[in-house]
């Protein structure tokens, strides 16, 4: 399956309207005979809002694992603000759906933990867990292990993970897997506000938010979207920019 042409006069219409933080070109992931990215030329603005559609197995997963660094395209080459994702891994933070925590730890001891992984940064938040609890709606104080939090719980104290790394770029996996209606909202309404936080200068150049996720559920991640990009065998299938 090829782009059409109405999709590549979208993302290159795209890619002329502002800076990009991240460019794909000509990516493919092959395993053995499976190709799970198939030649994707794309691109993100720096403080844009991309949500990714698909079914399992679309390639969308795949794609925000090579934008993260976590693992090399077969072919093609990717950028993070022009050079090698590995190289800008401290500008750029990756929640997959398994919320990736020590169940036998609070939420506290768990944010603790993480942030002395990280550097410091703009962000009120960075090597503040508590901070960056009360951020997601969590009460720093509860004294209980993660593994007996509800999964909402468990999602919002993956989210304050990753946000206190002070991400520029931020890639959510299914983010809103298997969270009830309430909890799903609420965590777009976090993700809206992230985007308006600000970023420590780079170079004397001060940045901004980009958040990537991947859902199925679009009609949730709507309100956050400046693009949403739809994938089909491992394939940007359509790009459709947000009126206004």
């Amino acid at each position: 399956m090829t782009q059409t042409a109405e999709t590549t006069r979208s993302i290159s219409t795209h890619s002329a309207a502002a800076t990009d933080c991240i460019s794909l070109d000509s990516v493919s992931k092959i395993y053995g005979t499976f190709a799970a990215l198939r030649n994707v030329t794309t691109s993100f603005c720096a403080g844009s809002s991309t949500v990714i559609l698909g079914e399992n197995g679309a390639g969308k997963s795949t794609l925000l694992r090579i934008i993260a660094g976590l693992i090399t395209p077969t072919r093609g080459t990717v950028t993070v603000f022009s050079d090698s994702p590995h190289s800008q891994r401290r500008r750029v933070a990756y929640m997959s759906h398994s919320p990736m925590l020590y169940d036998e730890l609070t939420a506290m001891e768990n944010l603790n933990y993480f942030s002395s992984l990280h550097r410091d940064g703009g962000c009120a938040c960075v090597g503040n867990p508590e901070m960056a609890l009360r951020a997601v709606g969590l009460d720093p104080k509860l004294n209980r292990p993660v593994g007996q939090y509800s999964q909402g719980m468990r999602q919002r104290t993956s989210l304050a993970r990753v946000l206190q790394t002070d991400p520029e770029i931020l890639l959510l996996d299914e983010p809103f897997s298997n969270l009830d209606a309430p909890s799903a909202r609420h965590m777009v309404e976090l993700l809206a506000d992230f985007r308006t936080w600000p970023v420590a200068p780079v170079n004397g150049v001060a940045g901004t938010r980009t958040i990537i996720l991947t859902t199925h559920q679009s009609a949730l991640a709507e309100p956050l979207a400046n693009r949403t990009l739809t994938m089909r065998n491992g394939q940007i299938a359509d790009s459709l920019e947000a009126a206004g």
